[in-house]
């Protein structure tokens, strides 16, 4: 048997190391459903890859369940032609009709055309909330981080550190403040929906599509637990004025859709919200 020197050895358990510390963040912390596969990127860290094609979608979901957090992940979608894609990260209560959920949406589009980010908010099964962003960058060509802080005032979204959009609470209007919620992180077939409202769906001559995910962490207080040390950093976040200016410029350079300008959606008047924020 051939002898290894002591510096190989500790270079091979360096890398079992950083191997089983990648990957406590997918396996520890998410079930996954559909072809998830898994490897490393050149800094050692672990990306989690979802599979779109015929036969099924993919995605992850978070065996605990958090009332209040900040949660951040930073994605790779797939490159080309991704028309009729949807790749997503968001917390949800569940599928009934009284559900809460928060949401980052990537709707795919035919090739050189932009991303659409899809945030959106539902409260007690109240939705229709959305405010829809081209995104500036092609989130294909290399990773962005995403981020979503959920908190008793406001939930903030953020890409690369730059908040983009807050939705405030107020007293007399549903708000997900009560129902606990899992993350979840997907990639399917929303032809139907995602790309100029249905009209161009997805070429399966191109899949399998994947979208790659690393870089996940969370900072939230756990579903019948307590909340971590140093949660008062997201808990009591509310942008400042340099983060309102930031989300004045996405809206005035790259909004594609706000439901507050929305009229014909609602007939019976705006939600109470648009005329207070």
């Amino acid at each position: 048997m051939a002898r290894r020197s002591p510096a190989v050895l500790a270079s091979l358990a360096l890398l079992a190391a950083v191997a089983s510390s990648a990957d406590s963040w997918l396996y520890e912390k998410f079930n996954t459903d559909g072809t998830v596969r898994t490897d490393y990127d050149a800094s050692g860290q672990q990306v989690a890859m979802l599979n779109l094609d015929r036969s099924s979608g993919a995605g992850f979901n978070s065996k605990e369940q958090y009332l209040y957090g900040e949660f951040s992940i930073a994605m790779k979608l797939m490159p080309g032609n991704s028309a009729g894609t949807v790749s997503c990260f968001y917390l949800s209560s569940g599928d009934g009709d009284g559900h809460d959920e928060i949401d980052m949406e990537f709707m795919g589009n035919s090739s050189g055309q932009p991303v659409v980010l899809n945030t959106n908010v539902w409260a007690n099964g109240d939705g229709k909330k959305e405010h829809q962003f081209d995104l500036w960058f092609d989130p294909s060509a290399a990773y962005h981080t995403y981020t979503i802080i959920w908190n008793p005032e406001n939930i903030i979204f953020k890409v690369d550190g730059n908040v983009i959009r807050c939705f405030k609470r107020y007293s007399d209007l549903p708000y997900p403040s009560s129902k606990p919620m899992t993350l979840h992180a997907t990639l399917w077939d929303g032809s139907y929906w995602a790309t100029e409202k249905g009209k161009v769906p997805i070429d399966w001559s191109s899949a399998p599509f994947v979208v790659s995910y690393r870089s996940y962490s969370a900072n939230a207080c756990v579903s019948g637990g307590s909340c971590p040390a140093g949660s008062g950093s997201w808990m009591n976040k509310q942008p400042d004025d340099a983060e309102w200016g930031t989300v004045k410029w996405a809206e005035s350079n790259y909004m594609r859709y706000n439901y507050c300008d929305d009229g014909w959606r609602f007939p019976r008047g705006l939600p109470a919200e648009c005329s207070r924020s």
